[in-house]
């Protein structure tokens, strides 16, 4: 029986937060072997059992894996009772344009995928809340992590102090080279340049990773509660797919967040 390879992180007691490698799945050529996300050009076969595979590996029902089709936005949407009550189809629409999902519910895995962007797991100890965040550099520009932690403590009464983030695996500020328009994006937005940017080689390098972790700081999540991978998806993409170094039409990686039954 093949089984996906994921990388486990320590976020809580009672907390599975996971991200996915490119190990142990159905897949082929720049989407093995591991691929659940429908919208890169895989095989619908390949998917199927690379999803219940992975639903296996995390011993959680098929119906309790929600995962968004994501457009690089900042559109939040949180999985509670009501949702988890609709069909398929309605649950495929109300999915539609979401990059950050947030719950409560118990034994339901909320996930986002990437390939070079930054997947962000969020949790909250006191109230027990996860979040799971899709942020590329544009909902990294637009302050996703921001709006989804002020979504957690604004509508669900989480205290940023008792929020721990993960981010995981993604591109590196040494392999994300960007074009003056992107810097100047950045800047107009009035990140701190200087903290986030430099030059390599003449072209300008922007650092997700610490841009991402500045906006968690910002709402209140201390920094000792915020957690790096440090795998640069560029660098290792045996090992995690990187759209850079494989082309859009390649295997996402899939990161997710279950709180499990006490």
């Amino acid at each position: 029986m093949i089984m996906p390879k994921l990388l486990y992180y320590d976020t809580a007691p009672g907390v599975t937060s996971f991200s996915s490698t490119r190990h142990g799945g159905y897949s082929k050529g720049n989407y093995g072997e591991f691929n659940i996300n429908p919208y890169c050009g895989d095989e619908q076969d390949a998917i199927k059992n690379n999803f219940t595979a992975l639903c296996r590996e995390l011993s959680i029902n098929e119906n309790c894996f929600v995962l968004p089709h994501q457009v690089h936005k900042t559109e939040i949407l949180i999985i509670d009772k009501d949702f988890m009550q609709l069909d398929c189809w309605q649950r495929k629409k109300r999915l539609e344009g979401i990059d950050a999902l947030i719950t409560k519910e118990q034994d339901i895995c909320i996930a986002v995928s990437t390939a070079d962007c930054v997947p962000i797991l969020l949790y909250s100890s006191e109230y027990r809340i996860a979040a799971a965040v899709h942020a590329g550099w544009r909902g990294t520009l637009n302050n996703i992590a921001g709006k989804t932690v002020a979504t957690m403590t604004g509508k669900l009464g989480a205290d940023p102090n008792k929020i721990s983030a993960i981010i995981g695996p993604s591109i590196s500020q040494e392999a994300f080279e960007v074009g003056a328009e992107v810097y100047e994006q950045f800047e107009n937005k009035a990140f701190d340049m200087h903290e986030i940017a430099t030059h390599i080689n003449g072209k300008w390098h922007i650092d997700l990773w610490k841009a991402n972790a500045m906006q968690l700081e910002a709402p209140g999540i201390r920094h000792e509660n915020i957690h790096k991978a440090n795998i640069c998806t560029f660098s290792n993409c045996c090992d995690y797919f990187s759209a850079r170094r494989l082309g859009i039409n390649s295997g996402r990686i899939v990161s997710g967040i279950i709180l499990r039954q006490p």
